[in-house]
């Protein structure tokens, strides 16, 4: 199991410690460093900042959101970074949700989902092949544009620049069991938002067509400290945010997947919390088995535990939110 580090997105402005976490993690052995975006930094930006300040570590967005971009577009940014790095780029996507794509992207979220980021994996994959013309007539993405209100001049095109790659590594984040299994049939790996060494079998069924090689490369907290409880509070503080207001009450992917977890109860009632002003309360009330076993956390000894679990599973990479050097040294060391 290889190890990564995840940097997330952008708070109210860049963090000084990204760059020298992702140099330690490189001089470590990591084998990946990883940005993210939600609705203020970008995840290609801070991505070739790092690029430019390291040298051998790979680099993932984790994830870029579809909305963001055209298919185009983001062929186009990960081609580019992909020249400038050497050939370090791992291109996650994920298609965020209703909230998110119409409220501040300014875009009809997909009546079908799982048909939109399939054209779009397409689109990208035509362009970094760079075997013919992009074309693709789709319900989501069509090229050239064949809409009414087109000039229908259009042309199809080939990527001026050569990709480094044809074969760059296209990762998608899905949570449900559909989307899961699409994803083991047309990308080259999975990002999972939550992952639970507890409950692999969850997700047997979906993986169940994976190819040989295929990375499942879940996220997780991780601090080594002596104080259990307050190790876990920054995981229940991103839980109680995921859960309670990255989604609307009808409609949150998230509260959803915790649910299927065997959380549904709980899941509810932090989104009832968090949606009716009671942030502080929306995070308590996160279990703290729940925040326990998607993470590590706990002195040395009770990682080196956990880390078993992850080990026995389908994971290939633990891409890890560790907030401090020593954490990143313990977590090598285990699992060197």
């Amino acid at each position: 199991m290889r190890l990564g580090l995840t940097l997330g997105y952008w708070g109210r402005g860049p963090s000084p410690d990204h760059v020298p976490l992702a140099q330690e993690a490189e001089r470590l052995g990591y084998h990946s460093v990883w940005t993210a975006e939600s609705w203020g930094s970008d995840a290609f930006t801070p991505l070739t900042w790092i690029a430019a300040r390291t040298s051998r570590i790979k680099l993932g967005t984790a994830v870029a959101q579809m909305a963001a971009r055209s298919p185009t577009t983001t062929a186009m940014h990960a081609l580019t970074l992909d020249h400038l790095s050497g050939g370090r780029v791992l291109l996650g996507l994920g298609l965020s949700g209703p909230q998110v794509v119409e409220g501040w992207y300014g875009r009809p979220f997909p009546g079908s989902p799982l048909t939109a980021t399939r054209e779009y994996v397409d689109v990208v994959r035509q362009v970094l092949r760079r075997e013919a013309p992009v074309e693709l007539t789709g319900r989501f993405h069509s090229l050239p544009y064949d809409g009414p209100d087109g000039t229908g001049i259009g042309k199809p095109l080939k990527s001026i620049t050569h990709p480094l790659r044809a074969e760059l590594p296209v990762l998608l984040g899905a949570e449900g069991p559909k989307n899961i299994a699409q994803t083991a049939r047309i990308a080259d790996g999975w990002l999972p938002l939550y992952w639970s060494p507890l409950r692999a079998e969850l997700y047997e069924e979906p993986l169940s067509g994976a190819p040989e090689g295929f990375v499942v490369a879940p996220m997780a907290q991780a601090r080594v400290c002596a104080d259990i409880s307050e190790g876990l509070l920054p995981v229940k503080t991103m839980l109680g945010f995921y859960i309670g207001g990255m989604g609307h009450a009808a409609r949150n992917f998230h509260a959803d997947l915790m649910a299927r977890m065997g959380y549904e109860e709980e899941a509810r009632r932090i989104q009832e919390l968090f949606l009716a002003g009671r942030r502080e309360e929306a995070v308590l009330a996160v279990p703290d088995a729940f925040a326990d076993e998607i993470s590590l956390v706990g002195p040395r000894e009770r990682i080196a535990e956990r880390l078993e679990l992850w080990r026995k599973g389908p994971v290939t990479d633990l891409l890890v939110l560790a907030p401090d050097p020593h954490t990143l040294r313990v977590l090598a060391e285990l699992n060197s």
